[in-house]
């Protein structure tokens, strides 16, 4: 900075008045030497080892501690540098507190220094300042904008996540109550089946029972015929008798020999002109009885 150069230059004219003895201005002489070499922290401790304090002292080691990029122990440095310029002195408070990013201490500092003495680079600066707290104001606003979205993004797929485990979760359990519906089912026909073939096989039990009851009945039905077939016949009543009971006489199956003579009786009957005929006499012998035509009437 341009004001420091100016300083060191009137530190070169004042440094033999502000500080006493031989030794003091050697290393007043050393310190702005390194300084000007850009040593700035060789130049600060030189400063810092003079004994004697003083507002020019001071003033010079914050020069020196803001080139060594040592802005917080600067500040220190310049507040007690109060006595010199003290536009001067604000105007680089106001630049330690800027290089730090301490936007509105630097602002306070710059204003302080334009209302003692209006200076352009002062004024520069502090709209600088103002310009780069907007500017962080902005990017907090959009940093905390961007930690939102990026909240909202995490709990959306956060969400997501949470909904597809509860749709995989219920899937698993449909896939389980199907598993279970279908083992029942199966359950079910194979008992159907079951029952089924039971029935059938008792209904085949009764058929076969039934089967063979007829069968059975159908046998004693036979045995009971044959048995009636195979009877001994007895021999009829006599014609005109009555029977046991005292009935009507049952009429007999004549024999063809029977009704070869009925036959011929008849005949006889019809040329006698329907008078009674004689009876029949039979010859009677110890053996067979002759043939129809050998027997001839009276």
């Amino acid at each position: 900075m341009k004001k420091f150069m100016t300083l060191a230059a009137i530190y070169y004219l004042l440094s033999t008045i502000l500080y006493a003895g031989i030794t003091d201005f050697k290393t007043i002489d050393a310190a702005t030497k390194a300084y000007q070499q850009k040593a700035y922290n060789k130049s600060a401790s030189l400063l810092r080892s003079l004994k004697k304090e003083s507002p020019q002292k001071a003033y010079d080691l914050g020069n020196a501690l803001y080139k060594a990029k040592r802005y917080k122990e600067a500040i220190k440095a310049y507040e007690n540098a109060k006595g010199v310029d003290e536009a001067q002195r604000l105007h680089n408070i106001g630049n330690s507190y800027f290089m730090q990013n301490k936007l509105d201490e630097a602002i306070k500092s710059y204003e302080k220094a334009l209302k003692i003495r209006e200076d352009a680079d002062t004024k520069y600066n502090l709209e600088l300042a103002k310009k780069k707290k907007e500017q962080k104001k902005k990017k907090q606003q959009q940093n905390k904008q961007n930690q939102n979205q990026k909240k909202n993004d995490q709990q959306k797929k956060q969400n997501q996540d949470q909904k597809k485990k509860q749709n995989k979760d219920q899937k698993k359990n449909d896939q389980k109550k199907n598993d279970q519906k279908n083992k029942q089912d199966k359950n079910k026909n194979g008992q159907k089946k079951q029952d089924d073939k039971q029935k059938g096989q008792e209904k085949k039990k009764k058929s076969d029972q039934q089967k063979e009851g007829d069968k059975k009945k159908e046998d004693q039905k036979k045995k009971g015929d044959k048995s009636k077939g195979g009877k001994e016949k007895k021999p009829r009543d006599k014609k005109g008798d009555k029977s046991a009971a005292g009935g009507t006489p049952k009429k007999q199956k004549m024999s063809k020999e029977e009704k070869l003579k009925q036959a011929e009786l008849k005949r006889l009957l019809k040329k006698m002109g329907g008078k009674k005929a004689p009876t029949m006499m039979y010859q009677m012998g110890s053996g067979k009885p002759k043939r129809q035509e050998d027997i001839k009437p009276w």
